[in-house]
This record gives C-alpha cells, structure tokens and sequence, in this order.
C-alpha cells in the first residue's frame, strides 16, 4: 500500500521518477521497486521521498507493511487515503489500553450516536488505525462531503457504499464527484 501511495502521490505532483530520484538520492530502480510494492523502504528514505514529495511523514508511515487487496485495488481506493491530512481531535478524554491484538492503533474513541447501534452502540469503545482501508463489510471511519462518520464499507454493484446498522440512518452510494477520505479502520 505504501508503495501505491508514493506513486499516487508523485503522479498528483507530475513528477516522474527520475526527478524523485534526483531529489531523494534513492535510485531509479530502487524507488520503482517500493512503488510496485516489493520493497518497503527504510525509514530515513521514506523521510527524504516525504521531504521531496512535500508530505508529512507520519499519515505515509502508518501504511507502512499495509498490503492492498484486491477489491481496494478494484475500487481504486488508494486515491481516498489522505496523505496529507490527519484528525483533528477536540476532547481527550483520558488514555486507554491498546490491546496487544490491536498493535496498529492510533486512538481510541467512544461510538457517539446510534448510526451503528446494531454492532457498535452509544458509547462503545473502539480503536482506530489510521490510514488502513477497511475491507469489505469492516468498519471504518470516513470524511463524506464534510462530515466525519462511523460506517461499514460495503462493495455493491461496482460502488462503494458506507452502510450504517441502524435502518433510520441513510446509506451513502460513493460517487466520483464526491469528496469521499477512509480516516482509518475500526477494531472492536
């Protein structure tokens, strides 16, 4: 996933290969190898590739050993990971354990409504990992059109849907048009 992203990234800044080359130090061979996936790379050269990329390095390194599968490659959904954007959180509550079987949590916060009350009611803690795209039928936390919501990401008919557990709750049908980010997968 990282890899993809780097490339996606490079594409979005119209620079070819060979200037990122130039500008990392990293080889021409090298950088194609990490963007196709087969190399991660090390931690101070994913910092000179963010540097020359103009992009913070934390919201790239939480893709780090990330594999896409193949519907997040059907759907394209490398192009809704926000590489230069992160939460803004307005209330810490207090810390929590991180479960062990969770290693890649960020944060946690509480279910605040009753949009998923089905699987995840008010008040249910849950973790977030950044930047990894929830597969089919997980939960996740988006940004849809300005509003930052729970759901879970459903495949449907060659569309991304965010479906919500509560039958008054709207689904969302994702639309190229809109402004659609994956903030992370939810872990119970």
């Amino acid at each position: 996933m990282l890899g993809s992203l780097i490339a996606k990234i490079r594409e979005d800044r119209n620079m070819s290969k060979t200037d990122l080359a130039k500008m990392t130090g990293i080889n021409v061979g090298h950088l194609t190898h990490i963007e196709k996936g087969e190399r991660n790379p090390s931690q101070k050269a994913l910092k000179s590739i963010c540097d020359a990329l103009n992009v913070p390095y934390e919201p790239l390194y939480y893709t780090y050993e990330k594999e896409l599968t193949e519907n997040q490659r059907q759907f394209n959904l490398i192009n809704n990971v926000p590489y230069d954007k992160i939460p803004l959180i307005t209330n810490v509550e207090s810390l929590v354990p991180c479960p062990a079987k969770i290693p890649y949590a960020s944060l946690a916060f509480r279910i605040q409504d009753d949009t998923m009350k089905g699987s995840l009611p008010r008040g249910t803690l849950v973790y977030l990992e950044l930047n990894a795209i929830p597969e089919h039928k997980e939960f996740g936390l988006f940004s849809y059109n300005g509003t930052v919501m729970v759901r879970k990401l459903m495949y449907k008919r060659n569309k991304i849907v965010l479906k919500a557990d509560n039958l008054l709750v709207k689904d969302f049908a994702v639309t190229p048009d809109d402004d659609f980010y994956i903030i992370g997968k939810i872990h119970v």
